[in-house]
């Protein structure tokens, strides 16, 4: 019976049934084909698609203050939106003339869901707004990731001739052309000047002619109409009748009558009468109106007025693809539709950006499956090392397909996830290919006899080795909020590679090894009864006598009980030291470590009420500064209004800013090999300089950088909550104090504006009454005056728009509100009526908005964090310290609550709630820790159903915390931070470091079967299983290696390569010995 042949499991089954069939090579062409399609097809982004959407809800509420908005439309509003499913948090503004409402939908929630389920529930609610008090209609306005442009082109000119204006012309054109490509989204251009006519009233003729606003509003709108009046039928043939026709042109304007005024007021004498013409009373220009908005492009020859076009791209499509199509209609426009003296700049490009990163990552990808396949070179073969190799193919191949099926894009994430898993992916194929290689040397059988044998010896323990992987790396991709779904593509595509792994080790390495494979050029000895030997001949001697000399004096000898005691202390120590390093500081934690990027942002915020004038000359201020700087390819100014959005704009809403005291400078760098310095050290030095400029303008410049993942509304945030307003806004300012003189916290703000002033007109309704002056004549009036009314349009058929026709009082009209008071109106009986004598002026100031969030006030303090670390959190907790301390010292002016998770309702207390970078962190690195319990569990009872043993897993479990030996030195000697990436290492190390604690053990249990002793069994299995449990080691470094110089991906790496080397080193010695101490007494254990 001893020669009868072995019942095989499952895998030595696969293997036998498919190492000789016809169909195992047909099956590897067929994953070779879906792999190459899924790259073909899958579309290339720079960063994962993740479904969040934000939906802003505009309620107009004109001539209410701020806490009339806020009771009478922000709150019923808040009301109806909180009971949507879905919505995870509101922000509202309620200020003067109306309210916004932010809903932010949770993660996943589809954006048509989400959409239709916020338009039912606002306009199946429109009763609970009052619209007969004045309460407009909602404007619904939603956005996600696929609002973000992913091109930018900047048209400018050095030439002094082409101004603005022009520009805009050629945007508009350029805009046409472009949303002609298939695949683009929304184009718009910021800095347009949008031609007007303009008509400037000159307030002292109006009065001397006796002409009012409204007279001139309804002579343009009378005088301005044509209509399809009918046919006529004439020689049998019906003729269309046309009444009337548009005005087209300036002169029109100018020669429109707006008054007859009969000489010596009497209609007798016609001949006689003056004719007030337009352009009696006003100035009438054909261009742009005086602008609140601005547009410059800044290199090292100069500043030059501008404007940028923004292309987004359709959701699935491909952004490489969908990029190269808008450079190609560029190029072919050049010197057609573009002036030659128009040059475009190209301000953002993520779809070269993204196919950059994806070919370097390919390229990553191969070079890492070319090392790994170079180590099993070295250490089994060529042949060994080519059937490894074509399994890697196959299984990326597969992995991609894989990917693709899922819904995944091809970015960043998801290739690193591939050369991640390269490590892991090949560990199946090593471990198969070995034992097979193995087996060569101890035994003469035919190899498809010899095979089956081999992959089933290590099949049980491979799939579940495969199996604890997964269950570690799985739980992560349930991580909520923003951090799950961008980081999903690691812990699922490895899964899913590592399923494929499994198969292709059983199905296709037994084919490649018999057909590869040359039995007797690896035979030591071909005697027949080596097919009877036991294991432990296959260990080299070498390796035998080495772990004999490590091991005996831990299993052996009556110091043998001491020396592990000893080796358990040392192990705890080294675990403590490894733990402690974060208090020390010697390794800082930060959910994400800064990118290397091509750009990045500096924000400004005049005070309130500041003039236009002053932004511009402070941007251009900046500007120069900025072109000083070696790094800095070019910049595009934009004053009065905001850059095309970001994801980081999108969350922050940056797209909202747009009024004459803001201002945003988009930075673009050279290319990463022309410089020295990455991006955020750039960052840095320019903070200092501009914030200096801006100190002469009493200016707020914030330096903001394209975050590394996820977003948020500020690094640091503090909102503050109190029982009363005053107490509220105390409690902020006393907060903002705290962040300003805190070391390293820097772009310190508080969303708490500045008292502005404004002219208040009263309105004497008794007056109004006597005088037969209607009341909403004095508000038109005025209205039109100061801000100007598009009343009508000119009709021009060569430009896309009609062309708006503004009334308004000239600009020096406009700076005295006295002399706007003197403009008159008629009366019922056609008297003219002064404005001051129906109304009254004041001088106040604006009340200030009110901000919730989830229905309750707050206040918002933001800020950044600089120094050495850069991490927030430790400037977070630094003031958290300060604030408790003097809490506890009573030093306070008042008690105040710190929150970390909940917001608190400030009914009763002064209390502040963390946000920004803490909120992500703490729940990613919670919802990790969640996801590692989880996966110790999944590995446990994996383990107990293979070994039917409640003990056996909890040893093979316990090199798990040896990984932090090597995780967090690792990090300190290299100066890296721990960020989320260095956990998602540590918690795929427990399925790697626990594999290899499965095929120790396992092959213990195979030579206790065999009646080896106890003692010797344990060092076999060391000395026999070092080898396969080294190559998958050093094959998951060499993974690891090839993104470790990336900023984002190095604390993954480090914490693969360090935690890999000492724990599989360490697991070697520990899990032997660890199962001797724990196994030597119980019976059965030779059975």
């Amino acid at each position: 019976m001893a020669n009868s042949e072995p019942r095989l499991g499952i895998s030595g089954t696969i293997a036998k049934n498919f190492q000789t069939s016809a169909i195992t090579p047909l099956l590897a062409i067929l994953a070779l084909l879906l792999g190459l399609f899924a790259v073909l097809i899958t579309p290339k982004e720079e960063e994962p698609q993740i479904d969040v959407t934000f939906a802003d809800v505009f309620i107009p509420y004109p001539g209410a203050s701020p806490t009339q908005v806020a009771n009478q439309v922000t709150l019923p509003a808040e009301k109806i939106i909180s009971e949507i499913k879905g919505v995870d948090t509101l922000y509202s503004f309620s200020q003067p003339d109306g309210a916004l409402i932010i809903a932010i939908f949770k993660v996943g929630i589809a954006r048509e869901q989400a959409v239709v389920d916020l338009y039912n529930k606002i306009y199946s609610n429109l009763d609970k707004f009052n619209q007969a008090a004045g309460i407009g209609e909602p404007l619904i306005k939603p956005r996600g990731i696929d609002d973000v442009p992913i091109f930018g082109l900047t048209l400018w000119s050095d030439d002094p001739t082409m101004n603005p204006e022009q520009l805009t012309k050629v945007a508009t054109v350029l805009e046409t052309e472009l949303k002609r490509i298939p695949g683009t989204r929304e184009i718009y251009s910021q800095g347009r000047h949008e031609l007007i006519a303009n008509v400037r009233l000159d307030p002292s003729k109006l009065n001397s002619f006796g002409v009012t606003i409204e007279q001139i509003e309804q002579v343009l709108n009378s005088n301005n109409s044509v209509s399809t009046t009918g046919s006529l039928t004439q020689n049998n043939q019906e003729i269309k009748v046309q009444t009337g026709q548009f005005l087209d042109s300036v002169d029109d304007l100018k020669n429109l009558v707006i008054k007859v005024i009969p000489a010596n007021n009497s209609i007798t004498e016609p001949a006689s009468a003056k004719v007030v013409y337009l352009a009696d009373v006003a100035d009438i220009t054909l261009k742009s109106d005086i602008q609140k908005q601005q547009v410059w492009y800044a290199n090292q020859q100069g500043q030059f007025p501008a404007v940028t076009i923004a292309i987004g791209k359709q959701a699935g499509e491909n952004a490489v693809d969908i990029a190269g199509l808008i450079t190609d209609k560029v190029a072919k426009l050049d010197n057609l539709l573009i002036p030659d003296n128009v040059n475009v700049a190209v301000s953002r490009n993520y779809g070269a950006t993204a196919g950059e990163k994806a070919s370097t990552l390919i390229f990553k990808l191969i070079f890492a499956t070319a090392a790994v396949v170079i180590l099993v070179l070295l250490t089994m073969g060529a042949r060994e090392s080519a059937i490894v190799g074509v399994a890697i193919i196959i299984t990326l191949a597969l992995t991609l397909f894989a990917s693709w099926a899922w819904g995944f894009t091809l970015n960043r994430i998801s290739l690193f996830a591939l050369i991640f898993s390269i490590g892991i992916l090949v560990d199946d194929a090593i471990v198969v290919v070995e034992n097979i290689h193995r087996h060569m040397a101890m035994s003469n059988k035919p190899l498809t006899e010899l095979i089956p044998q081999a992959v089933d010896e290590v099949g049980g323990p491979t799939i579940l080795a495969t199996f604890t992987v997964i269950a570690a790396l799985l739980p992560m991709a349930f991580v909520s909020g923003l951090m799950g779904p961008y980081m999903s593509p690691i812990p699922i595509n490895a899964s899913m590679g590592m399923l494929i792994s499994l198969l292709i080790a059983f199905v296709m390495t037994p084919w490649l090894s018999n057909k590869w494979l040359n039995a007797k050029a690896h035979r030591g000895n071909t005697s027949s009864d080596l097919n009877e030997q036991p294991h432990t001949e296959t260990a080299s001697t070498k390796l035998l006598s080495f772990f004999t000399f490590i091991m005996k004096p831990f299993l052996d000898g009556e110091h043998a009980s001491k020396a592990r005691k000893a080796m358990a202390l040392g192990i705890v120590l080294l675990i403590a030291l490894a733990v402690s390093l974060p208090f020390m500081q010697a390794v800082v934690l930060k959910m994400l470590p800064f990118d290397n990027k091509s750009e990045f942002q500096v924000i400004v915020d005049l005070p309130e009420g500041t003039p236009f004038e002053q932004n511009q000359k402070l941007l251009q201020e900046l500007g120069l500064y900025l072109t000083t700087v070696e790094e800095v390819e070019h910049l595009q100014l934009y004053a009065g209004t905001h850059s095309p959005m970001n994801f980081n704009g999108l969350v922050r809403h940056y797209f909202l800013r747009e009024s004459q005291e803001v201002a945003d400078i988009q930075v673009n760098l050279v290319e990463k090999s022309e410089r020295d310095r990455n991006s955020h050290d750039i960052a840095m030095s320019v903070r200092e300089p501009l914030q200096a400029i801006g100190v002469a303008y009493n200016a707020n410049i914030k330096i903001v950088e394209v975050p590394p993942g996820p977003p948020v509304w500020s690094p640091i945030v503090a909102e503050v909550y109190a029982p009363t307003t005053a107490l509220r806004e105390q409690a902020a300012n006393d907060l903002m104090s705290r962040f300003q003189q805190t070391e390293h916290v820097v772009d310190v703000d508080i969303y708490l504006p500045a008292q502005q002033s404004k002219w208040q007109v009263s309105i004497d309704r008794n007056r109004t009454a006597i005088a037969g002056v209607a009341y909403s004549s004095i508000v038109n009036t005025i209205q039109a005056a100061i801000d100007g009314k598009d009343t009508s349009y000119l009709y021009q058929s060569n430009l896309h728009l009609p062309t708006p026709i503004r009334l308004q009082l000239d600009e020096a009209a406009k700076v005295d509100m006295h002399q706007v008071m003197l403009l008159k109106i008629p009366s019922a009986s056609g008297a003219m009526v002064t404005l001051a004598d129906v109304a009254s002026i004041k001088q106040t100031s604006i009340d200030t908005t009110i901000i919730h969030k989830n229905m309750v006030p707050m206040i918002m303090v933001i800020a950044d964090m600089a120094g050495p670390t850069g991490s927030p959190l430790y400037g977070m907790f630094d003031m958290v310290g300060q604030i408790n301390h003097e809490q506890e010292s009573g030093e306070a002016a008042y008690p105040m609550s710190q929150y970390f998770a909940n917001q608190p309702d400030g009914l009763d207390e002064v209390a502040v709630l963390w946000d920004g970078e803490w909120k992500i962190t703490y729940e990613t690195f919670r919802d990790m820790g969640i996801a590692y319990a989880v996966g110790m569990i999944a590995i446990y009872l994996l383990v107990v159903a293979q070994f039917k043993s409640y003990t056996v897993p909890l040893i093979i479990m316990a090199p798990i915390p040896l990984t932090i030996i090597g995780v967090m030195p690792g990090h300190a000697i290299l100066g890296a931070q721990f960020t989320a990436p260095s956990m998602i290492g540590m918690i795929a190390l427990a399925g790697i470091i626990v594999r290899n604690s499965i095929l120790l053990v396992d092959f213990i249990h195979q030579q206790a079967t065999e009646g080896v002793p106890f003692e010797q069994a344990v060092i076999n299995a060391a000395a026999v299983r070092a080898k396969p449990i080294m190559l998958t080691a050093f094959a998951a470094m060499i993974g690891a290696l090839f993104i470790i110089d990336d900023p984002i991906f190095s604390g993954l790496a480090i914490s693969l390569i360090f935690g890999i080397f000492i724990s599989t080193i360490l697991t070697l010695v520990v899990i032997p010995v660890l199962y001797y101490a724990v196994m030597k007494n119980r019976q059965g254990i030779h059975n």
